[in-house]
């Protein structure tokens, strides 16, 4: 992610303006660049290959009360009270907070917001690369308190996430292991997607419209997709081979369209996302791992046993089901220019101390209206 700035003529004389010796003239030039740079790194911060933008956008005034009619995102079969995860400042603690299906959700925004400021002398010299790499580091720092506040809610709600009735309460759950420790198959794949379809019913409880609901994107760590690519020269079948003979492979097709898809953008027509933050020691899996607590999940292979997430030795991928309205950002839109993103010129350096700054802010609430649309195996 790079913002860079154009050596056009134009740019040249105004980033000069903004270290006029005039005091009227730099604010104006600097405020003037601010309105331009703005929705550049709105735009930036809303197209970044992130978790964060696994959400889908609700719009609102910056100055209303904005609430959700939660009827409206549940089967009618569903019971009286749900389960609705949010946060009420930002990278805080996800709550979960039981509502009535028949009622509207008010929920609470905060404020995410990035300050930088540069050396005046570099405007002078019309340094466009040290100009462009500061408002850069806006979108960055904003990008990473997004990151962090979404990745906390949703492994609380897939940590908690039940669908289904059985007696054995870890086979209700929507996350399970693979059928072998430390090790990820086609068939796991098959019964994730299985799993998910049971979870995802249409609104009135039945076939969703053209029988189709399930995992849309798949959340996995750089070691997940190395197994995937692995499957080209490695055994991938579970069923047991006939005595005194090895594994019966993939064919041949199957392996050639692994080892041809060697960047892995999609497995079984799901979407796969490579995040660094996942996998054993990392930060999202001690996330899941610490909101998780003493929760127990099917062991590898086993639909009579549990153990709780061991975070130490293992790892969890992350499915998710994006055809549904289930994970939503609510976002502040300014009344007069419309963004999202509000960047001014900071106007607390005094002309002794030669500095340009800038401040930038958005006002957003997270929120997962239902945890069905969330599924995960733990490898």
């Amino acid at each position: 992610m790079k913002i860079t700035l154009k050596r056009t003529p134009e740019q040249l004389e105004l980033i000069k303006a903004m270290a006029s010796k005039n005091r009227d003239t730099a604010y104006a030039a600097q405020v003037a660049l601010a309105e331009f740079i703005g929705p550049v790194v709105s735009e930036v911060i809303n197209q970044a290959p992130s978790i964060s933008n696994l959400f889908t956008p609700l719009q609102y005034n910056a100055d209303d009360n904005p609430s959700l009619p939660l009827d409206l995102y549940y089967n009618i079969f569903d019971e009286d009270y749900i389960r609705v995860y949010s946060q009420s400042v930002a990278g805080g603690l996800p709550t979960n907070t039981v509502q009535p299906t028949a009622s509207e959700l008010k929920f609470t925004t905060y404020t995410l917001d990035s300050a930088v400021a540069f050396d005046r002398k570099y405007a002078s010299r019309s340094r466009l690369d040290v100009i462009g790499k500061t408002f850069t580091r806006v979108a960055q720092e904003v990008l990473l308190k997004q990151e962090r506040t979404s990745s906390n809610l949703l492994m609380t709600a897939l940590a908690e996430a039940t669908a289904g009735n059985a007696t054995f309460s870890a086979k209700n759950r929507n996350v399970f292991r693979t059928a072998a420790a430390n090790v990820l198959q086609m068939d796991d794949f098959n019964k994730l997607i299985t799993k998910a379809k049971r979870v995802n019913a249409s609104w009135v409880g039945g076939t969703p419209a053209g029988a189709r609901h399930g995992i849309t994107d798949l959340l996995v760590s750089p070691e997940v997709v190395e197994q995937i690519r692995s499957m080209a020269y490695n055994p991938v079948n579970t069923r047991q081979a006939t005595a005194g003979v090895t594994s019966i492979p993939a064919t041949d097709a199957v392996r050639d369209g692994v080892w041809k898809n060697a960047g892995i953008t999609e497995f079984f027509g799901i979407n796969i996302l490579e995040i660094l933050e996942l996998g054993v020691g990392k930060r999202y899996n001690d996330v899941f791992d610490t909101v998780a607590g003493t929760t127990d999940y099917l062991d590898n292979g086993s639909v009579t046993a549990s153990t709780a997430f061991a975070g130490a030795t293992e790892e969890i991928i992350v499915g998710l089901d994006r055809s549904r309205d289930a994970l939503v950002r609510a976002v502040a839109v300014d009344s007069d220019t419309g963004a999202e993103f509000n960047l001014v010129a900071d106007d607390q350096f005094s002309i002794r101390q030669q500095r340009i700054g800038y401040y930038g802010s958005l006002e957003e609430g997270r929120m997962v209206l239902d945890n069905r649309a969330l599924v995960g195996l733990i490898m």
